[in-house]
């Protein structure tokens, strides 16, 4: 397919959606040192902002997410409310789901994000779910499911390809390969170290790309929903980035070296947009100065309001739980 001329507004969109992730995730780094301020565990994608704006931005309002643990930058990317989402990871019940889920396993059906989970490959089997609604019911949408490299070693998610690839459902694997399965490198848990050539196997195409670089997560994100919304069936998307902290904030890292923190740091997504951005006059240094500052404005007005919001009242724990699906 031949490459669509990115426009700058989406380039100006590109950016600031990867720096209000930035801004998000550095905020709540600094809340994690005050512990009381954030409830449970904390699991960020700092250095893969990329991806999800590139993916995220190239989908239609119709199309579903699903995503892993690391999801703060898909929601945002889709223009979650900040307010509510600061609020759920707060615990708090003005939050996405009323202070139940955490941090780690939303729901925004506003924005059509189905869920994301902590559990490790558990989002494919149900992105399938999502595809083949999309399939049954004749609509135009395609399910974009999130998981990282060591998801991918997981019988749930290769059980996920196989099925999407018979049915030949609308579905966008979207393989983040950070560098590292919790604290093991790609070699110590994958004889395969090109993830993508896995779909091969499963009768759909897979493709790698520069996880670092948005505009080429975009285009490629744009060519494979084409192939999946006109009814060829499933893609694979491999991008290639690195996650600049630990698994999570208790984790700090001892088993990397340095060096390769050093080498990655270099290769910043948003520090690498902010120069090329500036380099072909998209925008200036006053403007990139504008984004910035009202990226960091909005995240401290969703501090606030997290704050300012209650913990649920305990007569609540059992609602929002379950739905029946039927009349008993």
């Amino acid at each position: 397919m031949k490459e669509k001329q990115i426009t700058p507004d989406v380039q100006v969109s590109l950016f600031t959606r990867m720096v209000l992730i930035r801004k998000f995730e550095e905020k709540i780094v600094a809340l994690c040192r005050e512990q009381y301020r954030l409830p449970g565990m904390q699991i960020l994608a700092n250095g893969q902002e990329a991806v999800a704006a590139g993916v995220v931005s190239a989908l239609e309002p119709e199309d579903i997410i699903v995503s892993n643990h690391r999801s703060h930058g898909h929601l945002l990317a889709r223009d979650a409310d900040l307010n509510a989402l600061m609020a759920e990871i707060m615990a708090k019940s003005d939050g996405v789901n009323h202070g139940k889920a955490g941090t780690l396993h939303l729901s925004m059906p506003e924005i059509n994000a189905l869920m994301t989970s902590t559990v490790v490959g558990a989002g494919p089997p149900l992105a399938v779910g999502a595809a083949f609604a999309q399939q049954y019911q004749a609509l135009n949408g395609v399910t974009v499911v999130f998981f990282g490299d060591g998801a991918a070693a997981e019988g749930s998610v290769h059980e996920a390809m196989n099925l999407s690839g018979i049915w030949k459902l609308p579905i966008l694997f979207v393989c983040e390969n950070n560098g590292w399965a919790g604290a093991q490198r790609p070699e110590e848990h994958s004889a395969v170290r090109q993830i993508h050539k896995r779909a091969q196997g499963y009768g759909m195409p897979g493709h790698s790309v520069d996880g670092n670089d948005v505009e080429a997560v975009y285009h490629l994100s744009l060519e494979l929903l084409e192939h999946c919304r006109s009814g060829k069936g499933p893609a694979f998307m491999e991008t290639l980035t690195y996650r600049m902290r630990g698994h999570g904030e208790q984790d700090h890292q001892h088993y990397v070296d340095p060096e390769e923190l050093k080498a990655w740091a270099l290769k910043c997504p948003i520090m690498s947009y902010r120069r090329a951005l500036l380099n072909t006059g998209i925008l200036d240094e006053a403007q990139i100065q504008n984004i910035e500052q009202d990226a960091e404005a909005r995240v401290a007005a969703a501090v606030v309001f997290g704050e300012a919001s209650p913990y649920p009242e305990s007569d609540t724990a059992m609602t929002d739980v379950f739905v029946r699906a039927f009349n008993a």
